[in-house]
């Protein structure tokens, strides 16, 4: 009985010496993160319909994009002064955010 006893008390004693394995490290062929962020991205989605796009056509859409057209709305007189008017009064409530305007 006490050399069982010895046998456990000194397996407990020296357990903390042991080298843990490490478990939470990644795989060894996962490559690492640093990697990955400086990698080349050569494909691409469309922001329009999500098609796949290679990194020329992604890069020609986006010039389009940014270029666009002037869009003109057209709005009638009314409506155009009531946002002309919302615009001043946003403006106003910039500088003067006390004065009561409704």
């Amino acid at each position: 009985m006490t050399k069982s006893v010895q046998v456990l008390s000194l397996l407990l004693l020296s357990s903390p010496f042991y080298p843990l394995v490490a478990l939470s490290l990644p795989p060894a062929d996962d490559p690492p993160e640093e990697v990955l962020r400086s990698e080349i991205i050569t494909d691409a989605r469309s922001p329009i319909d999500g098609k796949p796009l290679t990194a020329a056509e992604y890069a020609e859409l986006q010039s389009e994009i940014q270029q666009g057209q002037p869009v003109q709305p057209q709005l009638s007189p009314k409506v155009r002064k009531t946002i002309g008017l919302l615009r001043l009064r946003r403006f106003i409530k910039t500088f003067f955010p006390f004065i009561p305007l409704k």
